[in-house]
C-alpha cells in the first residue's frame, strides 16, 4: 500500500499526539533534534560533503527553523560548512539554546539571504512548514525570491516555503531538488517534482501507525531518514473530510477516546470519518 498523505488538520493532531502523555510521550525538543538530524542525514545521501561542502540554510521564526539551526549543527560536525539566516530569534529558551550550540561550533549567521549566497554549494530551506498560512511578509518575501531565483540545488524541510500545505505549488513558488517529509509526507508533496524525496523523522511507533494508516517504509537499519520511491500518481490521504480512504478506528482509539488529548483528534480532525 502507498504511504499516506497528511492534511494541515491531520499533520497538527499527530504532532499533538507524538507530544501527548498517553501518545507518544516526547516532549518538543526531542521532536525537532529527531527531525533536524534526520533532514542533515538525508543530505549526506544525496549531497556529498566533498561537491558541497558550504551549506546555507534559511531558518524562519517556527518550528521549521527550529529544524534548520539543529540540521546545522549536525552538518557541520558531519565536516560540512554551514552558515545560518535566521532574521526572526523568538525569545525562547530552546531558539537560544540551538543559537548558542552553533555559535559554539562557530557556525556563522548572515544579515542577508544575499550575503550567503554567492559562496554557497547548497541551501537548505527551513523557512515555513506545514502550519504557514497566509501571506509572506518580509524579510523571508527576499528570502524566498533568492530561493527562486537561484541555481544552486534547494532542500527543503517537511514542505517547500509558501506552497500551499494541501494544494500544493498553487503561487507558482520554487522547486527544490531534494524534500525531507517530516513523519509522514503533506497533501501539497504531490507537487514535489525534485529527484530526491526522503522521509525523515523516525518517531513514529507501529501502533501510531496502523491507529493513522499511515503505511510508512522501514526505515534501513540505523539510519534516521528514508528514500520515498515516486508514488506521486497514486498517493492516499488521511483527509479531515468523510473519505472512504481513511482507515477505520481501533481498538487503541476507541479506547482512549475518554482521553483529553485523543478527544481532541476525535472531535476535532476525524469526527466525521469515524462518525
Amino acid at each position: 500500500m502507498p504511504i499516506k498523505y497528511l492534511s494541515q488538520r491531520a499533520a497538527q493532531a499527530i504532532d499533538v499526539e507524538l507530544m501527548s502523555p498517553t501518545g507518544g510521550g516526547f516532549s518538543f525538543d526531542q521532536l525537532v533534534e529527531l527531525a533536524g538530524f534526520s533532514v542533515a542525514q538525508a543530505i549526506t545521501k544525496e549531497f556529498n560533503c566533498d561537491k558541497y561542502p558550504r551549506i546555507l540554510i534559511f531558518s524562519g521564526p517556527g518550528n521549521n527553523g527550529l529544524d534548520g539551526l539543529v540540521a546545522a549543527r549536525h552538518l557541520s560536525h558531519f565536516g560540512y560548512q554551514p552558515k545560518v539566516y535566521y532574521p526572526k530569534r523568538p525569545d525562547k529558551a530552546v531558539n537560544k539554546g540551538l543559537m548558542k550550540q552553533c555559535t559554539e561550533l562557530e557556525i556563522p549567521f548572515v544579515d542577508t539571504p544575499e550575503s550567503g549566497l554567492h559562496n554557497s554549494d547548497l541551501i537548505v530551506d527551513a523557512i515555513f512548514g506545514f502550519s504557514f498560512s497566509g501571506d509572506v511578509r518580509q524579510p523571508f518575501v527576499s528570502a524566498i525570491e533568492a530561493l527562486k531565483t537561484t541555481k544552486l540545488p534547494i532542500v527543503s524541510v517537511d514542505i517547500p516555503s509558501a506552497w500551499d500545505v494541501e494544494k500544493g505549488n498553487v503561487n507558482e513558488g520554487f522547486q527544490p531538488t531534494m524534500l525531507v517529509s517530516l513523519t509522514a509526507p503533506k497533501e501539497g508533496a504531490k507537487d514535489f517534482q525534485g529527484p530526491y524525496h526522503y522521509l525523515g523523522g523516525r518517531f513514529i511507533s507501529k501502533q501510531m501507525d496502523r491507529k493513522w494508516g499511515l503505511n510508512l517504509p522501514e526505515f534501513p537499519g540505523t539510519d534516521q531518514c528514508v528514500k520515498l520511491e515516486n508514488n506521486r500518481s497514486t498517493p492516499t490521504s488521511t483527509s479531515t473530510s468523510g473519505s472512504s480512504s481513511t482507515a477505520a478506528p481501533t481498538t487503541d482509539t476507541k479506547k482512549n477516546v475518554g482521553d483529553k488529548m485523543d478527544r481532541h483528534f476525535m472531535e476535532n480532525v476525524v469526527s466525521n470519518s469515524f462518525a
